[in-house]
């Protein structure tokens, strides 16, 4: 367990400890103990760390909390870690670190390297995340990139938590859309061949799919011309899906998003998965026949209403082949956990799923769902609707090629993914302090470029005491650097990677302002190594920070 959240736990033990004493001592009475948390104060002045304690104690026994929070105080065990235990107004415990604790960790930071900020929350345990999944029928466009990038960002912090991730996309390559795309795909065919054919009404109009045709005709020539309509609709299909997959995949590649398993919708309904399940469901009670379809009885189990899984002609819906993939994911593949990661067009499809994981033996807390809201698409006060290229949706790939991965895995990530959010392409091409992208790798360029100087004048942080480093910037930096930990710890039991966004801008201007109030290379031959010392620690610190967003850390800018 890292330092610091080894030092809360212990924290957390010793208050335990002092309220069973005073309950042992008849100064407390013997009421059931609150949840004990210890946190950050608001104000930087009132210690390190503080406990509400007292105030919860105060309202289950009737006595003054400042007195509880003072009785609490004298029985705390002294700690190497801890300078002062402090009451303070209306019942806080707040607890300041000691000096020579902090300077320390800089040591424990440069030992852990590429690892610091690992910690052992998963115990190993196996989690899903599915993430992106868009239908294999049209580009990926600006929304996608948004749940693309929570998903790669959540496995990164969740992989560091300890957990065993699979990153997963599934592929909807079955069903009515994938009809109606093969069809929309030989009309376009047969027309860049000079073939009079109409599209369907269904189809699918983009200018993407004339270029898809195009592209093919380009490379096959008229051979899918040469068979009879059912089976050139179903091989050129095949061809056309395989590209856009391999399109998707592309795009993806230039945002940094990558996935352990491409899963086939259309595989569920092979392997005899699909049968199973509603084999499963029917047994247990689950389906009933009305109107001509087979309905998915939700209302039995808290759900609003009942759902279709199968049509009266037969074919399933994109609900029955849900269900057999999450049986997929959970009973067949044994994920302990499940995360979803969907587009604000998915909400309703809830509480139906944790109704149906439910109906199927597994507990539907196993199943979270993120909902990735909308993304407006700004130019400073200019609202962007179209693209310029194509008059048409703008592409994620546009978006990368004119901001760059970076900015979009940052900027994606710097709201809660339940809102709704502004996306700035000027701000996010601005080289200053402005656009926060720029500022945080500008920390990381900085520290490499005081690096690249003290190797030049011959001097490193070897054998250097980091004790000395006792100025409230050091220190500060030091706080500040501390905190990844925690964050990797909130990051991964809350499923809000936003945070990461916060912490890598108040990490940068806290090094800022120690490298405005400290110079690190100087002719003190004691002090020059420990600033080294410690400035390579906020390397590695700024550098994880950056990795676990998917971001580069330059060396230069």
């Amino acid at each position: 367990m890292s330092g610091i959240l080894a030092l809360k736990k212990r924290l957390i033990e010793l208050l335990t400890q002092a309220v069973g004493e005073l309950q042992q001592q008849g100064k407390l009475p013997a009421v059931t103990l609150p949840e004990i948390n210890v946190e950050h104060p608001q104000q930087p002045e009132h210690g390190d760390y503080a406990s509400s304690l007292p105030l919860k104690l105060a309202r289950s026994t009737g006595i003054d909390p400042l007195t509880i929070a003072s009785e609490i105080a004298d029985l705390m065990v002294a700690t190497p870690e801890v300078g002062s235990v402090v009451v303070a107004p209306p019942g806080f415990i707040n607890f300041s670190l000691k000096n020579d604790w902090l300077t320390g960790q800089v040591e424990s930071i440069l030992a852990a390297g590429d690892t610091y900020g690992n910690i052992d929350l998963g115990g190993g345990s196996r989690v899903q995340i599915e993430y992106v999944s868009v239908n294999p029928t049209g580009p990926l466009h600006v929304g996608h990139g948004r749940g693309a990038i929570l998903g790669s960002t959540l496995a990164n912090v969740l992989t560091a938590a300890g957990y065993q991730v699979e990153r997963e996309y599934y592929i909807n390559d079955s069903g009515r859309q994938i009809d109606n795309f093969r069809r929309s795909l030989y009309v376009r065919y047969q027309q860049s061949l000079g073939v009079d054919s109409e599209m369907p009404t269904e189809g699918y109009f983009g200018g993407y799919v004339v270029d898809l045709a195009r592209a093919i005709v380009a490379d096959e020539g008229d051979r899918f011309l040469k068979m009879p309509e059912p089976e050139a609709v179903q091989k050129l299909g095949e061809v056309g899906l395989a590209r856009m997959i391999d399109s998707i995949r592309s795009d993806l590649e230039l945002l940094g998003v990558g996935f352990d398993v491409w899963f086939s919708e259309q595989s569920l309904y092979d392997s005899g998965q699909y049968q199973k399940v509603m084999a499963l469901l029917q047994q247990g009670g689950h389906l009933t026949e009305k109107e001509g379809a087979t309905w998915f009885t939700s209302t039995a189990l808290g759900d609003d209403k009942d759902n279709v899984v199968v049509r009266g002609d037969g074919s399933p819906t994109y609900f029955a082949s849900d269900i057999a993939y999450h049986y997929d994911k959970f009973v067949s593949r044994k994920f302990d956990r499940v995360i979803n990661i969907w587009g604000a067009d998915h909400q309703g499809h809830i509480s139906r799923m944790k109704a149906v994981v439910g109906a199927l033996g597994i507990p539907p807390e196993q199943l979270q769902v993120i909902i990735s809201q909308m993304v407006t698409l700004r130019r400073g006060d200019e609202l962007v609707r179209v693209s310029k290229r194509s008059g048409d949706i703008i592409t994620l790939r546009e978006l990368v090629e004119e901001v760059g991965s970076d900015a979009c895995r940052f900027f994606f990530l710097s709201r809660s993914a339940d809102s709704q959010m502004d996306f700035d392409l000027e701000l996010a091409k601005k080289e200053s302090a402005d656009n926060p992208v720029y500022y945080v790798q500008y920390a990381h360029a900085r520290i490499a470029s005081i690096l690249r100087l003290a190797r030049e004048r011959g001097v490193s942080g070897q054998g250097g005491d980091v004790s000395v480093l006792v100025t409230e910037p050091e220190l500060t930096l030091i706080r500040k650097m501390l905190l990844l930990p925690e964050l990797v710890e909130t990051v991964a039991e809350t499923l809000e990677p936003h945070h990461l966004t916060y912490y890598a801008v108040d990490l940068a201007t806290v090094f800022h302002s120690f490298y405005k109030n400290c110079r690190v290379v100087s002719d003190d031959r004691v002090l020059t190594p420990a600033r080294l010392k410690l400035v390579e620690a906020a390397k590695t610190v700024l550098s994880r920070t950056l990795g676990f967003m998917g971001m580069t850390a330059p060396e230069k800018m």
